[in-house]
């Protein structure tokens, strides 16, 4: 296998030195770059396109933004990316349906050897991120490598979400726990 196709699999691959793996990186940067500096809606959607490599539909994604790769990231519909978002897709990233992301917001797939000698080496294990339908994921908020959203829930401001969110919770903090469940039939807007 060679180094991409590791990092699909989720092993430990070397990516810090693999020149492939480097010029997609440096590809998908000068697109975004590109994206980032164009005001025209329709010329910056349609080099988002580009660079994630599916159709944006009714999603939108607000510059400035940062990917690793682009193509490993998929969309659902009516999704909401704010401001100086940053998706390392190195692992696969699914954003579900209805899915607001707040600003800043940083989705992180890499992982690193706590070994020294082996990080050295330029090694990192790329896991999936997955958000499922229905969530809002506040401001400045971080995910970790290999984290599921479940459907409906709610990340607060600031979190730091290092393991699996249940569906229908809100949660918060450094590490993100669960606040409380979140009852669907309850309305909140009279």
């Amino acid at each position: 296998m060679n180094e991409r196709d590791k990092m699909l699999a989720g092993a430990w691959y070397d990516a810090n030195y693999d020149d492939a793996l480097l010029k997609e990186r440096n590809q998908a940067k000068a697109l975004a770059t590109q994206i980032n500096q164009t005001i025209d809606l329709a010329e910056r959607n349609q080099l988002i396109e580009e660079l994630i490599q599916q159709p944006l539909g009714n999603s939108e994604w607000l510059p400035p933004l940062m990917v690793d790769y682009g193509w490993n990231i998929s969309l659902g519909d009516y999704v909401s990316i704010n401001h100086n978002a940053y998706l390392m897709d190195g692992g696969a990233m699914t954003i579900g349906n209805h899915v607001f992301i707040g600003p800043n917001a940083g989705f992180y797939t890499a992982r690193h050897p706590l070994n020294y000698k082996e990080r050295d080496q330029g090694y990192e294990q790329a896991l999936p991120i997955t958000i499922s339908d229905h969530v809002w994921i506040g401001g400045d908020v971080s995910i970790l490598p290999g984290v599921t959203i479940g459907e409906g829930a709610v990340v607060g401001t600031g979190s730091v979400v290092t393991k699996d969110v249940p569906a229908h919770t809100v949660v918060a903090g450094n590490p993100a726990r669960v606040i409380r469940h979140i009852d669907q039939e309850q309305t909140e807007i009279q």
